[in-house]
């Protein structure tokens, strides 16, 4: 029986402070360590995240020492989280889940104890069955796994009216639609805003890396360029490391506990490659996640965006709608954060920054500059 939820009277909403952290350390690590001890990824990603959400440091291997002496079990964590709501226990399974998923293979002893701890807090996510039946299976992750069981899991064809596709135009949530005049001349009107608007960004981003426009040929689909506005609004360029970024941004910005999936499909995908591809574009790549400095990244893409007014489903935004506003404006609004001078000093760029691009987006924007016979004015390499 899981630990109930707490009524009106006792929840406790308040941050964590030092001491409840160091019980929430407790309970991750116990449930995330394989065999062996925690890898050095999930030390440094579990430091990252605890330092970035709570504003607190841990050692996550003198966390562990500990725990070899006092061992800590899923009833016991539960019950310490008794004053805790939902919404915040889902939070912790999904911190847990991270630090699961950088693990090459997945062992199952640490998937079924994942969900034996987020059993007994009474959080239950369809993503993490299909986490606990690959690792059993020992096989890769299925996208479809993903779609039907996180963000996308209630993804209706007649509810679509913000990607502004045409009629019968969009046959699936990733699929690419290259042939909707109507749809590409939208995009395309984005360069008739002023600079500095979110959508005359949004325009110049995608011209100067050479993309398509969704509804022309070559194109991604309209679904996923839904997070390209993201880049903008939240300054991040589009290497792949940046590519993760983005989606804990999204991930966390949203508090439907589903969203979490776009993350764990980006992490399956560019860290250890057990999803081989995703989003109807994206493609494995591995390694990403374990680039130096990349998880204080990924922490403070949770933070800025766990400080956000509101709960923000930014694949489900209509951007069109307030494409005209100043990006300073929109993330006033938002109460959107800067990047935090440690994530800076890891090697965090916007989408204009030099580093910003990869070297085929580069390249892309300086052939189609060449095509339409202008100067190349976009990102360098670094």
């Amino acid at each position: 029986m899981p630990v109930p939820l707490p009524d009106a009277a006792s929840v406790l909403l308040l941050p964590p402070d030092a001491a409840e952290v160091a019980t929430l350390a407790r309970g991750v690590i116990s449930a995330v360590a394989p065999e062996g001890g925690l890898t050095g990824l999930q030390q440094t990603l579990l430091a990252a995240m605890f330092r970035s959400l709570t504003g607190f440091d841990v050692d996550p291997a003198a966390v562990q020492a500990e725990l070899a002496a006092r061992p800590y079990g899923a009833r016991d964590f539960a019950q310490d989280l008794h004053r805790r709501d939902a919404a915040f226990r889902g939070r912790i399974v999904q911190n847990m889940v991270i630090a699961e998923l950088v693990l090459d293979p997945l062992p199952a002893a640490v998937a079924g104890r994942v969900a034996e701890f987020a059993a007994e807090l009474g959080v239950h996510d369809d993503l993490e069955d299909v986490l606990a039946g690959a690792a059993e299976r020992g096989r890769r992750l299925a996208a479809i796994d993903f779609d039907r069981n996180g963000y996308l899991h209630d993804f209706d064809l007649g509810h679509v009216g913000h990607l502004h596709v045409g009629d019968g135009a969009l046959h699936g949530p990733w699929t690419p639609v290259e042939d909707d005049p109507a749809l590409a001349a939208r995009w395309a009107s984005l360069g008739e805003l002023p600079p500095g608007t979110l959508g005359r960004g949004v325009f110049d981003f995608y011209r100067t890396r050479g993309f398509s426009f969704p509804g022309s040929p070559g194109s991604a689909p309209p679904l996923l360029a839904q997070h390209d506005w993201v880049h903008i609004l939240a300054d991040y360029g589009t290497r792949v490391e940046s590519e993760i970024e983005v989606f804990a941004f999204i991930a966390r910005a949203n508090d439907d506990l589903h969203a979490f999936s776009l993350l764990a499909m980006v992490v399956s995908l560019f860290e250890t490659g057990a999803l081989a591809a995703g989003a109807g574009l994206f493609e494995a790549d591995r390694g990403h996640l374990s680039q130096p400095g990349m998880t204080t990244r990924f922490g403070d893409a949770l933070r800025r965006a766990a400080l956000c007014t509101g709960s923000n489903d930014f694949m489900a935004t209509d951007w069109f709608a307030v494409a005209d506003k100043p990006v300073a404006v929109l993330r006033r609004e938002l109460m959107l954060p800067g990047k935090s001078d440690e994530a800076v000093a890891a090697g965090s760029v916007g989408p204009w920054d030099a580093g910003g691009i990869s070297p085929f987006q580069l390249d892309a924007g300086r052939k189609l500059a060449e095509a339409e016979g202008r100067e190349y004015t976009g990102p360098s390499l670094g």
